[in-house]
């Protein structure tokens, strides 16, 4: 029996209200081809967006082909995967066995080459298929017997032992500290910065702690429950168990900015001399430590290693030219304050020191000319850059050929030793100044050097400009080794205070590379992989502990430094010495 015919209207319909996706494709794309009505119309009489339409426009022309219309493929209606262990599933669902545990025998029978890999949202969903209501939550000890982590002690200095035994730690090269540590008497910086503590983790092993984490390098903080039990970590802070990082963070969270400028200040007290701050000349920067959580609080700056504005907690840092050491950090900046922050460094050293830097060297984004005339008023010595503004570079363009002059470098290992210079004097903000226009130095622009060292010959404060470079570097090896930009940690460990651990152990790793012959100018990357990265079996003794490095290429370099040729009485382990041997016991 043949049905009703359909009326005009229905059948008109059918073209100007299509059903199904591929139809109102085609009608819509012969609405815009064939009949030529404007883009956004079509979009709108057919429920598609004019963005969407005009991409649906460019596939077709670049496909201008009858498939184009013609819908895929249904996808594959079977789970080979879920079907090969379905019954094991449901075997041991019966078994009361949870999702987890079930995934976890089907990943290791595919590992014996039997079965399927699942993951636990595949298998939940393979029961939710069959029927199978959720189990209740179990206690621990209805839990099938598992292998899982150990549950260490909470660290506390009361039950710090040193009862005699023997036992091996990865962390065998961080003893390597422990002499300049004592000599220095570092465990006085913590009582006069006024740190907190308490009787079970007191100032003193809090810092202590914090420190072994910087100088061996966790990259997190919350990396440190890898080391946890480890011994030597622990020997070496004075504690039975390093602490965990929920104390790194509520512990930093209780040190204000006061606190840590008296860190740095106590740190610089107790260094001999000339020792690790060679000069009185520093090299000045910024670094923007990229944070990728979310926080109001965290404001955007330019971070160079990726060339845009993010939210990025902002670093100022200062480093001795000629012991290339940082002795000063502030991550307590906001927008605005940041032009400020060179006058707070010099207010810093001088009330530590006594007296003003020597010279100050940065770039020309550091601070304003403002400040410059203050640093002119106070008599600091620097060196910065002016940026090109347009009429520089027209004043540039426009001098003569005989208006420069040829000079030479005193830099044998440079490609470019003989720049083209001319110098004048610029008024700025009231106060004149020394610029140098140098040009031919491998840059297609010249660069614009701004001095208030009317006397200092060019090449000189050429080569020291150049010198600045040196901050860098020692940026890049702070991010590479002592992680200033691991802000995404779990742990939420204060910047402020993990830059001034950074100071401290960049100073350490100075006084030790100091010691190892060749290593002087080694970075610290270079330092931990050569030298400290280096597992020991240490045993306590009634009278010393002894530290038995395992054989390494470079042990011989530890062995013939004044490191193990002297026992050194700690403190903290009530006195006992500490003796660095080979592995074999043989005492240097």
């Amino acid at each position: 029996m043949n049905s009703k015919p359909k009326s005009l209207t229905a059948c008109r319909d059918l073209f100007l209200k299509p059903g199904s996706p591929r139809q109102r494709m085609y009608e819509a794309l012969r609405a815009y081809y064939v009949e030529e009505r404007p883009s956004a119309q079509v979009a709108r009489d057919f429920g598609y967006s004019p963005g969407s339409f005009r991409v649906l426009c460019h596939d077709f022309r670049r496909n201008p082909d009858p498939q184009f219309f013609v819908a895929p493929k249904p996808g594959p209606q079977a789970q080979p995967k879920k079907s090969a262990v379905r019954e094991t599933v449901l075997r041991m669902r019966k078994q009361n066995f949870s999702i987890y545990e079930i995934s976890s025998h089907l990943k290791e029978q595919h590992a014996k080459g039997t079965g399927a890999s699942l993951s636990p949202t595949a298998v939940g969903e393979i029961l939710k298929e069959e029927g199978f209501a959720p189990l209740p939550r179990r206690l621990d000890e209805e839990r099938p017997v598992a292998i899982g982590p150990t549950i260490e002690s909470t660290a506390d200095a009361r039950a710090f032992s040193l009862e005699p035994r023997t036992f091996s730690t990865q962390c065998g090269g961080l003893f390597l500290f422990v002499p300049d540590w004592v000599r220095l008497n570092l465990d006085d910086v913590a009582a006069k910065s006024q740190l907190p503590g308490s009787k079970m983790i007191p100032a003193a092993h809090a810092l202590r702690s914090c420190l072994a984490l910087k100088l061996w390098g966790i990259e997190r903080h919350n990396r440190v429950m890898s080391l946890v039990a480890d011994q030597g970590l622990a020997l070496f802070a004075g504690l039975n168990v390093i602490p965990k990082k929920s104390f790194l963070s509520e512990y930093s969270s209780r040190i204000t900015h006061r606190e840590t400028l008296k860190i740095l200040a106590e740190w610089q007290h107790h260094l001999v001399p000339g020792e690790v701050l060679k000069s009185d000349s520093f090299n000045l920067d910024f670094h923007s430590a990229p944070f990728f959580g979310k926080d109001e609080i965290v404001q955007d700056h330019f971070v160079a290693m990726r060339s845009r504005r993010q939210p990025s907690i902002l670093v100022f840092l200062a480093q001795d030219e000629d012991g290339r050491a940082f002795c000063y950090s502030n991550a307590d900046i906001r927008k605005g304050e940041e032009r400020g922050e060179i006058l707070n460094f010099v207010a810093f050293w001088k009330k530590v020191h006594g007296k003003l830097p020597g010279e100050l060297v940065f770039d020309s984004q550091l601070t304003t000319y403002a400040n410059l005339g203050k640093l002119d008023g106070m008599g600091i010595p620097f060196i910065t850059l002016r940026r090109r503004t347009p009429s520089i570079r027209k004043e540039i363009e426009a001098l003569a050929p005989s208006a420069w002059r040829r000079i030479e470098l005193d830099v044998p290992t440079r490609e470019y030793r003989h720049p083209r210079i001319f110098e004048q004097q610029v008024t700025l903000v009231g106060r004149t100044y020394r610029q140098i226009f140098v040009a031919d130095l491998g840059h297609e622009d010249a660069t614009v050097l701004l001095t208030n060292q009317p006397s200092v010959r060019a090449e000189k404060l050429i080569t020291r400009y150049a010198r600045r470079m040196l901050i860098e570097n020692a940026l890049s090896d702070a991010v590479r080794f002592f992680h200033m930009n691991a802000l995404s940690s779990a742990v939420g460990l204060k910047v402020d205070f993990d830059m001034s651990l950074l100071v401290v152990a960049s100073g350490l790793y100075k006084l030790l590379a100091g010691r190892i012959r060749g290593y002087s100018d080694a970075q610290a990357r270079t330092v931990f992989d050569d030298i400290v990265n280096m597992p020991a079996d240490v045993t306590i003794t009634d009278k010393e502990v002894r530290v038995e490095l395992h054989r390494r290429a470079h042990l011989p370099l530890i062995l013939a430094s004044e490191l193990a040729d002297k026992p050194v009485a700690v403190p903290w382990w009530d006195n006992r010495k500490l003796r660095i041997t080979t592995h074999r016991g043989a005492e240097s």
